[in-house]
């Protein structure tokens, strides 16, 4: 039986260094023959308690992890990170590349800890949304009436950023702590609020709290207003929306094409409705792409990738998908076939239509594949003189289906 490679210590390192360091720590990164970690980090080490060779995190980082590790095989290492490795830090990484059972993990108090200890929130109540390599319109999406929020600050220039964000998302009242240095003797707050953020950009560690007052009030469901989004008509409208994303189904994790992405509000709403979701529209117009991409980002969902082409040609190098929509473009020769044979068993398909030729084409799918074929009508209520009547808006035929798990593929 070969011998096992000597397990990475991954050990977590606070704004207060060495003495802030618990003794087991301390004697991994004695005892480390190399020690890996950010410059600030490594400069926190002593050098007459460390004696091991230092190597700094290049930039990317992820990329050189698996090149870097290889390097120094065999040796006793030492991986240094901000706080608890394993929350937004480098033990994620390091867990998806040599595995989790490569690592000794050693954490120190986190920043988001610190600053709930200092603040007085509880820690289980207060969501947490990280700008490190992220885009800051990601924050969008936790923006809700007298909720808290902690922010992990890429740099010095986070705090600003926030308070502008907040701003013009209608929370300009909102209170802004700025936690500086966590755990360090010059610790220091900066308080204000998000329109007349008063203070220039100070040090780089830190974490900005957000207590949001009055604002605008978002949905944690689907089926948000039509004037949410910015569209030139072509937009699955509220209510055939909601019933859409309740067929399709977002799950953590799982990933949707959505073919014909108008204004995008389906991958947009998709997203929304977990934080691991993940979609991919495809547009062919270049307009309506970019479209699509700025209702992403107003809306908290940057993540979104905008492919644009023409389906079903656009779709060849996708990933595979847990879910397909089909919204748009049905009678292109090829497209059904080309969702469905790219559909993982399992995986669900939903298209609309409002033609006659597209719903005689579902009716073809729904022969054939079986699953559900409904008709979804919305009527709203109008003034008609000094009355009040309906007006139908186009019915929606729906078809979905659930691509079936061969036995060959349901035992493996």
């Amino acid at each position: 039986m070969p011998e096992l490679p000597p397990p990475i210590t991954v050990v977590g390192i606070g704004a207060d260094g060495w003495p802030g360091l618990a003794a087991v720590s301390r004697a991994a990164l004695e005892s480390a023959q190399v020690v890996i970690g950010g410059p600030r980090q490594l400069e926190l080490l002593p050098h007459d308690a460390v004696g091991a060779e230092r190597v700094a995190w290049p930039s990317p980082l992820r990329p050189a992890v698996p090149g870097l590790l290889a390097e120094h095989a065999g040796r006793r290492l030492a991986v240094l990170a901000s706080g608890d490795p394993m929350f937004f830090g480098i033990g994620r990484t390091l867990a998806e590349v040599v595995g989790a059972e490569r690592l000794r993990v050693l954490p120190h108090p986190s920043s988001v800890s610190y600053a709930c200890a200092r603040l007085g929130w509880p820690l289980e109540a207060t969501e947490v949304v990280s700008l490190v390599g992220r885009p800051p319109a990601a924050l969008a999406l936790a923006l809700h009436p007298g909720r808290r929020l902690l922010v992990l600050s890429a740099d010095a220039t986070s705090p600003a950023t926030v308070a502008a964000l907040l701003t013009e998302h209608g929370f300009g009242t909102a209170r802004l702590r700025v936690l500086e240095r966590l755990g360090h003797a010059a610790e220091r707050q900066l308080d204000g609020r998000a329109e007349d953020w008063p203070h220039p950009p100070g040090e780089a560690l830190n974490l900005v709290a957000v207590e949001l007052g009055d604002g605008p009030r978002g949905s944690l469901v689907p089926g948000l207003p039509d004037d949410a989004y910015e569209s030139d008509g072509q937009l699955t409208k509220r209510h055939v929306r909601a019933a859409t994303l309740a067929t399709l189904a977002p799950s953590p994790g799982e990933l949707l094409w959505d073919v014909g992405g108008g204004s995008g509000s389906i991958a947009v709403e998709w997203l929304r409705a977990h934080r691991d979701c993940r979609a991919v529209s495809i547009e062919r117009d270049p307009v309506r792409a970019e479209r699509i991409e700025r209702n992403a980002a107003r809306l908290g969902v940057p993540r979104l990738r905008v492919v644009t082409g023409r389906a079903p040609a656009a779709l060849t190098e996708l990933p595979t998908p847990d879910a397909v929509f089909i919204g748009g473009g049905l009678t292109a020769p090829g497209l059904l076939e080309s969702c469905w044979a790219a559909l993982r068993p399992g995986g669900r398909l939903v298209a609309n239509t409002v033609t006659l030729e597209s719903e005689a084409l579902l009716a073809q799918w729904y022969r054939r594949h079986g699953g559900e074929l409904v008709k979804l009508a919305v009527a709203h209520a109008v003034p008609v003189g000094g009355f009040t009547g309906w007006r139908q808006a186009m019915p929606v035929t729906q078809w979905s289906a659930v691509k079936p798990v061969t036995p060959q593929e349901d035992a493996s």
